[in-house]
C-alpha cells in the first residue's frame, strides 16, 4: 500500500504542538507528497524498492523545500480549511519551505523504522532500529495525543475571534 495514515498522528501533533514556527497544512501534507514516488514507482511497475531517493533525508530535504514553495499560492485555501478546523492560520514563504523539509523528514524517519528498503542516510546504507509494531503504537498514541494541541488550537482561534462554538 503506497500511502498509510500512520503518519497524520505524529505530523498532527508534531504541527499543531508547533504551529507558531511551523504550517500546519504544508506539514501535514508533506507526509502524502512524499509519497509520491512510491505512487509512482508502483504504477510505472517498476517494482521493489519501492521507497527510493526522496525516502532519504538528503532529497528529502530538496522535496519538501520544493514543495513548501510550490504551496505558497494555496495559502487562502489553507486558511479556510484552519477556520473550518477552528484553528489560527498564519502563513509565510520560508515558513512554509521550511515545514516542508521537516514534514517530509518526519515522513522519512517514520518509513526508515517501518519499511526495510528506506535508506534514511542515503548514501549511507545505515538503517535505524524499530520495529513495526513499536512503531504503529507510537503513531497511534500521537495520534490521540494530537487531539490536545488541536482542542488547544481551537480555543487560541475562538479567543481570537471572540467567538462561541454553535452547541446544540
Amino acid at each position: 500500500m503506497p500511502f498509510t495514515p500512520y503518519h497524520f498522528g505524529p505530523s498532527g501533533f508534531v504541527g499543531l504542538v508547533f504551529r507558531k514556527w511551523i504550517d500546519v497544512p504544508v506539514f501535514i501534507l508533506a507526509n502524502v507528497v512524499v509519497d509520491v514516488e512510491v505512487l509512482a514507482l508502483w504504477f510505472a511497475g517498476l517494482g521493489a524498492p519501492y521507497h527510493r531517493y526522496c525516502h532519504t533525508l538528503l532529497l528529502g530535504a530538496v522535496v519538501g523545500a520544493l514543495w513548501g514553495a510550490a504551496a505558497y499560492p494555496l495559502r487562502p485555501a489553507f486558511k479556510a480549511v484552519m477556520q473550518t478546523l477552528r484553528v489560527p492560520y498564519d502563513a509565510s514563504r520560508l515558513k512554509m519551505i521550511i515545514s516542508g523539509v521537516l514534514g517530509v523528514w518526519l515522513h522519512v524517519l517514520i518509513d526508515g523504522a517501518y519499511h526495510p528498503d528506506v535508506k534514511v542516510f542515503w548514501p549511507s546504507q545505515t538503517v535505524p532500529l524499530g520495529t513495526r509494531e513499536q512503531l504503529k503504537t507510537v503513531c497511534l498514541v500521537f495520534l490521540i495525543a494530537a487531539i490536545v494541541p488541536y482542542a488547544m488550537a481551537v480555543a487560541s482561534y475562538m479567543k481570537q475571534n471572540k467567538t462561541r462554538p454553535n452547541l446544540p
